[in-house]
């Protein structure tokens, strides 16, 4: 699916499956066209509105989102040129990875678990070397 379209059906909250890779892959778009504090505002609105959309208000968290958004813009920043979309892929497969969630780095499991962070950004908590 092309990047227009991927966009389009987000927005509208039709698109079939919106899995971890799917949620890096449009903060990637998002920073790409638009100023990184522009970018953020409207990807966390269009994705509570997805989440709505798909009945399940309750899956956004505030912190997780802006995390992500956070690292995916540290990435874009810190290449050398910028990079289409397989090109960060193949650069920052850590950020892919949901099982070995790059957050647990940074964050304990009962900070990520409140209901605090669902509706907060929460500042990184976990030990030096979490």
């Amino acid at each position: 699916m092309s990047d227009d379209e991927f966009i389009r059906q987000f927005e509208a909250g039709t698109l079939e499956a919106f899995h971890h890779r799917d949620h890096v892959r449009m903060a990637y778009l998002y920073l790409r066209r638009y100023p990184a504090l522009d970018a953020m505002d409207r990807f966390c609105r269009a994705l509570k509105n997805f989440a709505a959309r798909q009945g399940h208000p309750e899956k956004y968290h505030e912190t997780i989102t802006w995390a992500n958004l956070l690292l995916v813009r540290e990435r874009m920043a810190r290449a050398a040129t910028p990079q289409s979309w397989h090109e960060f892929c193949r650069a920052n497969a850590d950020l892919l990875d949901w099982k070995n969630n790059i957050l647990k780095r940074y964050y304990t499991e009962q900070t990520l678990a409140s209901p605090l962070a669902r509706t907060t950004f929460l500042f990184p908590d976990a030990p030096r070397g979490g």
